[in-house]
């Protein structure tokens, strides 16, 4: 990926990953999780991610860091993904921001870089109650990922 990304730290016993951003606000703890869903057969994650919330132990995905880092941010998540994905081939990663101009942010940050995604993954969007192949200008409400 030729966008800059932070290093983070890995607990890979919890699927847990957590880097620091860094810009005018300060050093904000970010974390990414993935969690398994159960309720399937196939290896299929959630992943969840946001600042840390210190008082509550918790991700929070509503926060607004406003940090000037956005692309590096997003660039380092997809690091995790890639990460993940080695340690977890067979995974299927589902992910939708929590709010709709979330999931539209990581739509345009999907698309900025689809070309490098679709060299090793293959991604879909959700839209009309089922699963696509992704497209530039499609506006989906979840984005589902795994490996070719």
């Amino acid at each position: 990926m030729k966008i800059a990304t932070y290093p983070f730290v890995k607990r890979p016993e919890s699927y847990y990953y957590e880097f620091y951003s860094e810009g005018p606000n300060g050093s904000i703890k970010k974390v990414v999780e993935y969690f398994r869903l159960q309720e399937l057969e196939a290896e299929v994650f959630n992943l969840a991610f946001g600042d840390w919330d210190e008082d509550n132990h918790r991700i929070n995905d509503l926060s607004i860091s406003n940090n000037d880092d956005r692309d590096k941010v997003l660039a380092t998540v997809a690091t995790t993904v890639i990460d993940f994905m080695e340690d977890h081939p067979n995974a299927i990663i589902i992910a939708m921001g929590s709010t709709l101009s979330r999931t539209r942010l990581y739509q345009m940050g999907i698309a900025k870089v689809l070309g490098e995604i679709n060299q090793g993954f293959e991604i879909q969007g959700y839209i009309n109650s089922s699963w696509q192949p992704f497209q530039k200008g499609v506006n989906y409400s979840a984005f589902l990922l795994k490996a070719r």
